[in-house]
């Protein structure tokens, strides 16, 4: 990991409960900063100046772990978290991704490799970010979007050799993948390989899915898990109303759009009633803390634009989380559905 140079003020951030990144040897903080929100894409407006406050609070609460892409306003957020390197001397683990070359999401079990990750695209965007970021070295670097079938494309092995070798060169640290939004079990084949050292996945008080397979083989081959998508794409902050509308440029205009906002508004409704209370004052403090009730979790990745997010999103890492009759209980409220799509 690079931090700022010497001649930067050093930082003393506060102490926030850290977890180990599966068998990296890593320790990342129990909340991480997601930095698709402040990559001026997808989300309507975004101020910048706004976005470094974020960071910076972030560094400041002791967040360690920072996710980005390069698919993040076409490398907008990881020149942003590049600069968060340069203005502190934090100990900080960033992790970003390769988009697939055809910029499709999910991946399609019918793409052949070369239209997603030949081996010189691969190349090129780990290139793209050391720039972006300023770093010589990429902590974690992860595909960003898997399939398993790819194991079995003529070009995975020169797509594989070509990690080897990025890896050789020490431009990258380690691998990982973030898994399709609504199939936490497409990469399984993929971690028993043992090539990568973490995934990320969509995990949340409505989609537990990935309990199911997932977390028990990351346990068994020591692959961290890092959860995104928490609150739902805000769907679980019980900031939510059946009137609230977004801006056009906001995916979330079509994420909640038709009766999908109104359906949500109600499932929240019920499920407060089973998650509020000593634990949890909050919906989006219940909603970070259900997925650091398991220990199979490295980290936990809400978006946050603001500095407010940043403190209300920190204070949810503090050791009390569901026990195993309370997660007995939330399991009613499990509700698969792709919104996504």
């Amino acid at each position: 990991m690079k931090t700022a140079p010497a001649a930067a003020k050093a930082r003393a951030p506060a102490a926030l409960p850290r977890r180990p990144l599966g068998r990296t040897g890593l320790k990342v903080s129990e909340i991480g900063f997601g930095g698709w929100g402040i990559g001026k894409s997808m989300w309507g407006a975004t101020d910048d100046a706004e976005s470094m406050r974020a960071l910076l609070a972030a560094a400041d609460a002791g967040i360690t772990y920072f996710d980005t892409a390069f698919a993040y306003g076409h490398g907008h957020s990881e020149r942003l978290i590049g600069r968060l390197l340069r203005e502190t001397r934090a100990d900080l683990v960033v992790s970003t991704k390769i988009p697939p070359k055809n910029m499709e999401w999910p991946a399609r079990p019918t793409t052949p490799l070369k239209l997603a990750f030949p081996p010189d695209w691969i190349v090129s965007c780990v290139e793209n970010s050391l720039r972006n970021l300023r770093l010589e070295r990429l902590p974690l670097e992860q595909f960003h979007v898997w399939s398993d079938h790819w194991l079995q494309d003529p070009l995975w092995p020169e797509a594989a050799a070509a990690l080897s070798k990025l890896r050789r060169e020490g431009k990258i640290g380690f691998l990982g993948a973030s898994l399709n939004n609504d199939d936490p079990e497409s990469a399984l084949a993929l971690i028993e390989t043992g090539l990568v050292e973490q995934v990320q996945v969509l995990f949340n008080l409505f989609d537990q899915r990935a309990q199911d397979r997932l977390f028990g083989l990351c346990r068994d081959k020591g692959v961290g898990i890092v959860v995104r998508c928490p609150l739902d794409e805000g769907g679980l902050t019980g900031e939510l109303k059946p009137e609230t509308r977004f801006e056009p440029q906001d995916f979330r205009s079509h994420y909640f759009g038709g009766d999908r906002l109104a359906e949500t508004v109600g499932r929240v409704k019920a499920l407060e009633k089973d998650v509020l209370g000593p634990k949890a004052s909050s919906l989006a403090v219940a909603a970070l803390k259900y997925p650091l009730s398991f220990p199979e979790v490295s980290t936990v990745i809400p978006g946050m634009r603001k500095q407010s997010h940043v403190l209300q999103n920190a204070r949810a890492a503090d050791g009390h989380y569901f026990d195993e009759r309370e997660l007995a209980v939330i399991a009613r409220h499990r509700w698969i559905r792709n919104f996504y799509a």
